[in-house]
């Protein structure tokens, strides 16, 4: 890791701090699978989800709440698809929105405070130093670099750029006009090997078989229109924001992404086969063995 980097994250002050409750979730630990195939073929990265390598890839499960089967199922759709080359993780993306909305047009501002698209990777699964995308329908972005969750008293380095990302979206229908219905957007982006290779601590890019802890969120507010322009839906009695809805594709058990042992597994092929053998081992005795580890730590955490 470039030492600056190094500096930072030893002195960088906290964002957030460890809930004094320490809440844990509340699900059984059954992270989900994805398949990422190696390409040949890479995608232009104009947000449109029509090259050769996304129609031979497979959609992702819909997106389902946060906290999984406690809530309802999402009201729109969410899905995912992945592939890879040697030079990038490649992740497209398709959100149903009938009322396209963005007004963060600057790097690093706190998208989530509108409706966005997130990604969080941890290629080696410690669940220390990973990171973070998020960008919305103005395809503004804001990267973060993680050292460890919230809940662990971590940092989170927003002056962290990802050298060489490439992210693009794609409107079908017009952006912040409330007098029409739109469809959707979606959005591709390449995360450059490199620039994950840092905090990995493994071979990227990946080798055959390889298995890194992956998730992705989905931020969605209710709007009304008011004076012709959208804004967050307000609580009758607080006149407040109502709180936003949280969609994933791997569920966490509770309102809070930073669990990164929650998130799903992307096995990574050089062909269109499944691997027998992944590294870390997903077999069903060592995904037990993970959960009674993650539970162990969790029961020292709340006696502390």
């Amino acid at each position: 890791m470039n030492v600056r980097w190094l500096v930072l994250i030893l002195l960088f002050p906290l964002v957030a701090v460890g809930d004094p409750n320490f809440p844990t979730p509340q699900i059984p630990y059954q992270p989900k699978r994805y398949l990422c195939t190696f390409t040949t073929a890479s995608p232009v990265i104009d947000g449109q989800i029509n090259d050769p390598c996304w129609q031979n890839a497979a959609w992702s499960d819909l997106f389902v709440d946060i906290e999984g089967d406690l809530k309802p199922k999402p009201y729109r759709q969410t899905r995912v698809k992945m592939v890879w080359d040697s030079a990038y993780f490649y992740v497209a993306a398709y959100l149903e929105e009938p009322h396209l909305w963005a007004t963060y047009d600057q790097r690093d501002m706190v998208i989530y405070h509108e409706n966005d698209f997130e990604v969080f990777i941890d290629p080696d699964y410690d669940t220390y130093n990973y990171y973070e995308l998020e960008l919305n329908a103005l395809n503004t972005v804001w990267d973060l670099l993680l050292t460890k969750p919230y809940r662990d008293d971590g940092c989170a380095i927003d002056d962290w750029d990802i050298k060489g990302l490439k992210t693009a979206v794609h409107l079908y229908g017009t952006l912040n006009n409330p007098l029409d219905v739109d469809s959707c957007w979606t959005v591709e982006i390449a995360f450059p090997w490199k620039a994950l290779a840092p905090c990995a601590k493994r071979p990227t890019p990946p080798r055959h078989g390889d298995a890194w802890k992956v998730n992705f969120s989905r931020v969605q507010y209710d709007l009304d229109v008011v004076h012709g322009k959208y804004q967050k839906r307000k609580d009758a009695k607080s006149g407040k924001p109502l709180p936003e809805y949280n969609w994933v594709w791997s569920p966490q058990g509770l309102i809070a992404m930073h669990y990164p042992e929650q998130w799903g597994w992307v096995i990574f092929s050089t062909t269109s086969q499944a691997p027998q053998q992944t590294d870390p081992p997903l077999t069903e005795e060592s995904e037990r063995q993970r959960e009674r580890i993650w539970k162990e730590y969790y029961q020292k955490r709340l006696t502390e």
